[in-house]
């Protein structure tokens, strides 16, 4: 009798584990917010279902519910799990490119990229450095003047006879404004401040979808940063242009490819914010979409590990579709929320994976926009992360 309630309490203990272990994976793993478009009391899975806070089942059958609502994440539909965010939506759709494009961005203020001693009188002089300025702070004004480009702060600091500046930069979401006190250096027969400055970038990067709704572009699904700074560059204006891929240097093991393309004259859109989630503007009023494919948004949770396509140019033949799997999803990380493995031979054999430039290829899987390529995974370039095209569509919007 003892071993029969000693094997019951083993069998127990181990089911509780069991329960416990999908309670846990579905509190960390699982999106803790969801968009409902097609009407179903099933919304996770077969194993995670949601309900309201007063145990009825979300009726969302009613197309008047604007907004969000509080609901239960239960597990076998009888478990609590955790407390759930369920937003109402109609079905969005937007056309989507993988078409390259050229980037031309200019800042909203001049970076500071660096800063470097000057010898003087055989004495090594920092004067940005000893006032306080940092890599990476956004110079904006020069006593009280605004500043828009590093020519702008080579004349004004030029355009001195020893006296100290108030220099004004933004730090985070901040303003501080220091005091600098250039130094003389005869042989240039100039004053210096010793810092670097940096007031635009260029690039390419692959266009993800156009949202028709309010005409706006949404591209690369990460920021622009400087290469010196690692900071996310304000834009002030920036420019796409179109572009034609050239050749390919193919990724490799530790070493990152890149697509090769030649800017064009052509202006598809303005590029007027650089957020974590990529870059977005306004597309142009001229642009033909009739060529991009209409695709539906997908709500987070509709995204799976399993088959998947990208659309990406790689050649001068434009778009096209290529085979992929999605390996893992992370619902709930802010930017990082797949990883993509490229199983096409075909972009295997001309690219060796993801390069630089693919980055806002458009994921596509069971006929929606589910996504964006971001990164690449350097020791395997077959493999990249990518961001949720929901969250793409909440930046644009």
């Amino acid at each position: 009798m003892k071993k029969a309630i000693r094997i019951l309490d083993s069998f127990f203990a181990v089911f509780l584990i069991v329960i416990y272990s999908f309670v846990i994976y579905g509190d960390v793993m699982l999106p803790n917010e969801i968009t409902v478009i097609d009407y179903s009391d099933n919304i996770i899975n077969e194993l995670y279902t949601v309900s309201s806070s007063t145990d009825q089942s979300v009726d969302l059958q009613k197309a008047q519910i604007v907004g969000t609502e509080e609901a239960d994440l239960k597990f076998l539909n009888i478990i609590p799990v955790k407390n759930e965010i369920v937003k109402h939506s109609e079905p969005k759709k937007v056309f989507v490119s993988g078409q390259s494009f050229g980037i031309k961005l200019y800042t909203d203020g001049v970076i500071v990229v660096g800063t470097k001693d000057i010898i003087v009188d055989g004495k090594k002089i920092n004067p940005s450095k000893q006032a306080g300025i940092q890599v990476g702070d956004v110079i904006v004004l020069i006593n009280n003047k605004k500043v828009y480009s590093s020519d702008d702060v080579e004349n004004i600091l030029n355009d001195n006879n020893g006296n100290d500046y108030k220099v004004t930069v933004k730090r985070g979401t901040k303003l501080k404004t220091f005091t600098v006190s250039p130094v003389y250096v005869a042989e240039e027969g100039c004053y210096k401040a010793g810092m670097w400055v940096r007031d635009s970038t260029a690039g390419i990067g692959t266009v993800t979808f156009y949202n028709p709704s309010n005409q706006s572009i949404a591209t690369l699904g990460h920021p622009i940063t400087d290469v010196d700074t690692g900071e996310i560059m304000p834009i002030l204006n920036g420019e796409a242009v179109n572009t034609k891929v050239t050749s390919v240097n193919k990724s490799s093991e530790n070493e990152t490819g890149s697509l090769c393309c030649d800017f064009l004259s052509t202006t598809i859109g303005t590029l007027t914010e650089n957020s974590n989630r990529g870059v977005y503007g306004k597309y142009a009023d001229n642009i033909d979409l009739s060529s991009c494919p209409e695709y539906e948004i997908a709500p987070v949770q509709e995204v799976k590990k399993g088959f998947a396509q990208i659309i990406c140019t790689v050649d001068e033949n434009g778009p096209k579709v290529y085979s992929a799997e999605i390996l893992k999803v992370l619902y709930n990380d802010k930017e990082k929320n797949m990883i993509i493995k490229i199983t096409d031979e075909e972009l295997l054999n001309k690219t060796g994976g993801i390069v630089q430039g693919m980055s806002g290829t458009p994921i596509i899987q069971n006929g929606k926009l589910v996504g964006a390529i971001t990164h690449v995974i350097v020791n395997d370039p077959t493999k990249g992360y990518g961001i949720m095209a929901e969250n793409m569509l909440n930046v644009a919007e």
